[in-house]
């Protein structure tokens, strides 16, 4: 980055050394060498990415935690984190919901390719052939046809709807491919399918998480959803707020909470889990066990672990590795909350977690009867991907590829990207042409038939030479989407949220015989993450 931190935050924490079990057991050479490995190219990966708070790193071989450890600061110029440090970990917890699905199969109260609506009968969508076509399988597939992130504006920045609320809105959602064809990442299928672990158990999703899996796994300082984690035990989240866009600027904390910037309590089937390493590895071991604790009792049956693990859509494809992209895939999948496809010749079970200040991971290798996982408090993305390719790449033994040069190359090329691309938008706006109608024709309350309403009002702001009129936008479910919507080219208009960590949206209206009709929206900045599925609104008078 071209900003840095005056006094480096990447402190390494002594405190996180590898948790053994009560049992005495202490690690093989191996072990160790591995640990030590691991450890020291964490250390380095932090060195290179100056500005990363904290990084917190689980490893487990052959039933075993060999490094649970904390790295760096809980927030800047604070204090060290440890193996203990609760971070957000937000998608990662899909497969914690599969699990919990597998779960129910075992028992005979849920079926992969039963129909939805056995257990949720009000189930529906916008295109209601599919309504009795759509199975358990399929909502946790991303291959229902949904759009990227589609209906994610629902809770995500925090919003204040009820899991009942997001599930009547479900019908109004748009479905822009076809079905089981295409693979496309959907959140809010998963907030459906942890209300089918409700109607089967006859308990809220986070209750039979905590019954089912959190406590025989004894992951006793796991949160199913974030709501109650304690900021005095977490790592705070941290990431670059501008200017000139979203994740450029200084590295500076955007929250003093988990819950201040990630309460999916609605959405927590899709991405609600707090942990740390030490619980983590409980959850890595038991999968790489698959489905079996150390005493031989089983969460789950080994045919359901075979089933999580079996791919039900391609994400991509390729011509495989080069000597510039080693790591690259012939083929990408998802199973069943899993990213499952090859890594240098063997099979890689993955699945990453983003919330607004936090990044983080899961990787498998059965065939090393390895797994691992990072977790951060930052949005450092070309960090995470040094982790997991590098971390991959010591325990399978593989050498020649500096997955941290390479990420430091890719993140000074896209900041690069992103400031040319702040500097043409703002250039159009300045050259824009000016609204075809007067500011009020603008205003009013407009509706999109999934989100609800959206507000449009005229104010005046300022007093004498200084009296402004404008429009200001209010996303009525959503606290941190109101702002000022100014005119940015002819009647598309653009917003800047006075909290800077969310990303700002042009407004384009259509205009018919001097009237606004109707609107569309997209975020402004080429690099918004996905989930702010702006342009999935259709707006329309009242």
């Amino acid at each position: 980055m071209s900003i840095r931190l005056t006094r480096r935050a990447a402190l390494i924490s002594s405190a996180g050394a590898a948790a053994l079990p009560a049992t005495g057991w202490t690690q093989t050479a191996d072990q160790t060498a591995l640990a030590d490995q691991v450890d020291a190219f964490v250390k380095r990966a932090m060195a290179a990415f100056p500005d990363q708070p904290a990084v917190s790193v689980a490893v487990v071989k052959d039933g075993r935690p060999v490094l649970t450890r904390g790295y760096g600061v809980r927030a800047i110029g604070g204090a060290a984190v440890d193996e203990h440090t609760l971070f957000a970990i937000a998608s990662n917890t899909k497969a914690v919901t599969c699990a919990a699905l597998s779960i129910l199969i075992d028992e005979g109260k849920v079926k992969w390719d039963e129909p939805v609506r056995t257990y949720l009968p009000g189930f529906s969508l916008s295109k209601p052939e599919l309504n009795d076509m759509v199975t358990v399988r399929d909502l946790v597939s991303h291959r229902i046809g949904f759009g990227l992130g589609a209906g994610d504006l629902l809770f995500w920045p925090n919003g204040n709807r009820s899991r009942a609320e997001i599930m009547a809105a479900i019908p109004h959602v748009p479905i822009e491919d076809r079905f089981r064809t295409s693979y496309h990442y959907c959140n809010l299928m998963f907030v459906a399918a942890g209300e089918v672990v409700a109607a089967a158990s006859g308990m809220p999703w986070e209750q039979f998480i905590q019954t089912r899996i959190l406590t025989p796994l004894g992951m006793t300082e796991t949160l199913p959803l974030m709501t109650h984690a304690d900021p005095a035990k977490s790592a705070l989240p941290h990431g670059r707020i501008g200017p000139p866009l979203r994740y450029q600027g200084q590295m500076q904390t955007i929250g003093q909470s988990i819950k201040e910037v990630w309460d999916w309590s609605a959405a927590g089937a899709a991405g609600g889990f707090v942990t740390n390493p030490v619980d983590w590895a409980k959850w890595i071991a038991v999968q790489l066990n698959r489905g079996a604790l150390p005493d031989g009792t089983r969460l789950w049956s080994e045919a359901r672990s075979n089933e999580m693990w079996r791919p039900n859509i391609i994400i991509s494809s390729s011509g495989g590795p080069t000597a510039e992209l080693p790591g690259r895939a012939i083929a990408s999948t998802y199973a069943t909350g899993w990213q499952v496809q090859d890594y240098r010749g063997e099979r890689f079970i993955t699945h990453g977690g983003g919330a607004p200040g936090y990044l983080s991971g899961t990787v498998l290798l059965p065939g090393r009867n390895a797994g691992f996982s990072y977790f951060t408090n930052a949005e450092e993305s070309q960090l995470t991907r040094t982790l997991r390719s590098g971390i991959a790449d010591i325990i399978m033994g593989k050498t020649g590829f500096d997955w941290i040069a390479d990420g430091v190359r890719l993140t000074q090329e896209g900041n690069a990207k992103s400031i040319a691309a702040a500097a043409e938008i703002d250039a159009k706006q300045a050259a824009g042409a000016a609204p075809s109608l007067p500011i009020a024709a603008y205003a009013g309350a407009w509706r999109d038939p999934w989100y609800g309403e959206i507000r449009i009002e005229e104010r005046t702001t300022g007093r004498g030479r200084n009296r402004r009129t404008g429009l200001h936008l209010d996303f009525t479910r959503t606290n941190a989407l109101k702002g000022p919507l100014e005119p940015y080219d002819g009647d598309t208009f653009r917003t800047r949220f006075p909290d800077k960590r969310e990303e700002d949206v042009f407004v384009t209206f259509k205009v018919e015989n001097g009237v606004a009709v109707a609107a569309t929206l997209k975020a402004v900045s080429p690099d918004a993450d996905f989930s702010y599925d702006y342009q999935d609104l259709r707006l329309a008078k009242g």
